[in-house]
């Protein structure tokens, strides 16, 4: 039976909803020739939120398919019928997944089920023409059109959440132990390199119930890379107990100590902190053992010394979980700029940018010479007129605002 493929880390591309547009009409009923306007509003966009779902065991799902959209907003429409918002796009992850920017700097950690992150922001609804009636504008003819969504390269790195993790060399026995104990049923064979994706099981012992990660095996040289194991280093990271198991039966020729040393160094070198966590040391295959170990000892084939692993083991997790090593979920909030900023581009052109200059142009109807002179007045009271004649412009130097290009002269037109 084929294995189902576990992915890890992706790349992913999440965009919020586009607001609907706002509408542009008058009223029109008998009785009443000369209705006023009546244009509703565009519903907004719907927001992308990334949630740990414990039902969600892997990332493939994004792996062949990484851009993700939110809804959209509907368009408003006449008698002030106001556009439906858009529905909010739902993006499961397993626990202990971690949010990282394209740079790589970490913006959530999913420990929990139901820890969220707005990754995406849906686009804001136009407004309809009956937001523009004044004593001044007794009929405006314009509305506005709905905002873009906000769109994002995210990168999810997932990192196992398990009581204890068993950390050894390849071909250890770990694959073994572990589907000795609970019902998880890695590939198993004698050849290094058999485990090439982390497996979790559950442990039942007496009134004990904790979880068992299986990693890839490390070599020496693993936190530089080499190997399988690196990749799988961080999910060691989640662990409250580190096993570090050592082969009784290695042929390598390595004693049980020097195995533990170069373990524990790689572990080290990857995150210096790991050494502070509990862990047990443990010989395997002692019913093939080739050398003398004087410590705790098992056979995961014969089931000799398991339940003496398990009994110590259950105690290190119990006081382990009472110390509460596990972080909690959390995700890092940045106010919005909405500021502004002038400065001249190479070929002399001036870049107005900054979040709310451009949204008013991105949500004007720049065909519509009345909606023209409303964006001409909103820039005046924003003081984008004034920045641009402190940085130099000119009567007919080119204004570049979002993706669209002005020629400004003496009232910025």
């Amino acid at each position: 039976m084929a294995q189902t493929e576990f992915v890890d880390e992706v790349q992913v591309n999440l965009r919020g909803g586009d607001g609907g547009a706002g509408a542009a009409s008058f009223r029109r009923e008998s009785h009443v020739p000369k209705g006023g306007p009546d244009g509703g509003d565009g519903g907004s966009g719907g927001d992308v939120l990334v949630v740990a779902d414990h039902n969600t065991a892997s990332l493939l799902s994004y792996r062949d398919h990484p851009h993700r959209r939110a809804e959209s907003g509907k368009h408003g429409s006449g008698q002030k019928r106001h556009g439906a918002s858009g529905k909010d796009l739902i993006v499961s992850v397993p626990e202990g997944t971690i949010v990282l920017s394209r740079d790589g700097e970490i913006l959530a950690d999913l420990v929990s089920h139901g820890a969220s992150f707005a990754a995406a922001r849906g686009g804001r609804g136009g407004r309809g023409n009956a937001r523009f009636l004044t004593n001044a504008r007794r009929a405006p003819s314009f509305a506005e059109q709905g905002e873009y969504g906000e769109e994002v390269w995210l990168r999810f790195e997932v990192k196992l959440l398990a009581d204890a993790v068993l950390v050894g060399f390849p071909n250890s026995g770990k694959s073994t132990l572990i589907s000795a104990v609970s019902a998880a049923k890695p590939k198993i064979a004698d050849y290094p390199f058999t485990t090439l994706i982390p497996h979790l099981g559950v442990v039942r012992f007496g009134e004990h119930e904790f979880v068992l990660a299986d990693i890839p095996g490390l070599i020496e040289g693993a936190a530089e890379g080499r190997g399988l194991g690196h990749t799988f280093l961080r999910h060691v990271e989640r662990a409250r107990v580190l096993i570090i198991l050592v082969d009784l039966a290695s042929t390598e020729e390595r004693s049980p100590e020097e195995q533990e040393k170069i373990l524990l160094s790689e572990l080290e070198r990857y995150r210096p902190d790991l050494l502070e966590r509990p862990r047990l040391v443990v010989g395997s295959k002692s019913d093939v053992a080739t050398v003398e170990f004087s410590g705790m000892k098992l056979s995961a084939v014969t089931r000799s010394g398991l339940d003496s692993f398990l009994g110590a083991l259950s105690t290190i997790i119990e006081s382990a979980r009472s110390s509460d090593l596990i972080a909690e979920s959390y995700a890092v909030l940045r106010p919005r700029e909405e500021g502004f900023s002038v400065e001249r581009e190479d070929d002399g052109a001036f870049r107005v940018s900054g979040r709310s200059a451009e949204r008013v142009v991105a949500m004007a109807d720049m065909t519509n010479l009345e909606a023209i002179a409303y964006v001409q007045e909103r820039f005046r009271r924003m003081g984008v007129e004034r920045a641009l004649v402190r940085a130099g412009v000119r009567d007919g130097d080119t204004v570049r605002i979002g993706s669209i290009e002005l020629e400004y002269f003496q009232g910025f037109s």
